[in-house]
């Protein structure tokens, strides 16, 4: 099967500055794929060398097969969803839409009648003649959403397209975006340094960092699995322990990731469990979180709702199985 993106050693500098560093990627046709990574990590450049907004220092990317250095952004069949969703304030909600059909040459009825279309697609139906300005953040993030599908794009790129939203409506939005994707059968790729928008939407994951690619897997192989240090850390709220921590419970000296829910506290010594001290605790609805001090270690449990929990100084102890204790590359 042809990938629907692929990167072949690809790199981008600015001058001494590797913003992407010799990438291998390949995207999966009606895959829905999420780059992560914090700022600074390549990710955002990755997607602008999909689009074409930049060009590749050295290596070679392909769309459905066709070789993309040099091509312009209007001549590639990718759309891209902005962060700041770039509506132009003078134009009314259904001309925004038809804009890109307007370009192309599509005639004036056609044009709008695809825009409607595309409006009811987002759930905005009756809302074209609307200006941006009288529209809320989630409305106009959905008509951004229908500018660029009106196009029929074979790649949808989303650029941190819900940070500028309040958490509740992001949490719908995500929901919405997955399954739309799921009906629409297009290839998504979707950029955010947040990883629970990452994990909650995505087929497959690539975790970025320094320009370089740190792990691609399944939400799952990411965040219980983590091939590395950084993913581990970054990827959800994981133990990162030491070598010589990880020797005493699995009898192999490398580095290891152990998830706070998999920790259980108990307030009497049990087996070969840890001796800790609860440093504080955190109430946040469905869990309480605990930082614990373990001989020197600093340690995260998570405790479910209406769970026993131990007052700040107590002494407990941490249990948990030894194949929950994920072991990490060397050189991680």
């Amino acid at each position: 099967m042809t990938p629907a993106v692929s990167f072949q050693k690809v790199s981008r500098h600015f001058g001494a500055v590797r913003a992407v560093d010799a990438v291998d990627l390949e995207i999966k046709p009606g895959e829905f794929f999420a780059m992560l990574g914090p700022s600074g990590s390549g990710k955002t450049t990755c997607l602008r060398l999909i689009a074409g907004f930049e060009q590749p220092t050295s290596g070679s990317i392909s769309i459905f097969g066709e070789r993309a250095e040099g091509v312009p952004p209007y001549r590639r069949n990718v759309n891209t969803v902005f962060q700041d969703y770039a509506l132009f304030p003078h134009l009314n909600v259904l001309d925004n839409v038809a804009y890109g059909l307007m370009v192309k040459g599509v005639g004036k009825e056609q044009r709008l009648r695809e825009a409607e279309e595309a409006l009811r697609l987002v759930q905005l139906p009756g809302y074209g003649g609307r200006k941006p300005g009288q529209l809320s953040g989630g409305q106009r993030q959905r008509v951004a959403l229908a500018r660029a599908l009106v196009n029929k794009p074979k790649v949808l790129l989303l650029d941190e397209p819900l940070g500028a939203l309040d958490l509740k409506l992001r949490e719908n939005m995500q929901e919405e975006l997955k399954a739309l994707q799921k009906a629409l059968g297009i290839t998504f790729v979707f950029v955010t340094h947040d990883q629970g928008e990452a994990l909650s939407m995505a087929d497959r994951v690539a975790v970025f960092n320094d320009g370089r690619i740190m792990q691609v897997g399944t939400p799952e192989e990411i965040y219980q699995r983590p091939a590395s240090r950084f993913v581990a850390d970054f990827v959800g709220s994981s133990n990162v322990l030491p070598p010589d921590f990880v020797q005493r419970h699995s009898g192999q000296r490398r580095w290891g990731s152990l998830r706070p829910e998999q920790i259980r506290v108990l307030r009497q010594a049990s087996g070969d469990g840890v001796a800790a001290r609860v440093l504080s605790r955190h109430y946040l609805g469905a869990a309480t979180k605990l930082a614990l001090d373990a001989d020197g270690l600093r340690l995260h449990a998570s405790l479910p709702a209406g769970a026993s929990v131990p007052d700040d100084g107590e002494h407990v102890v941490l249990a948990f199985s030894r194949d929950q204790l994920h072991l990490m590359e060397e050189q991680a």
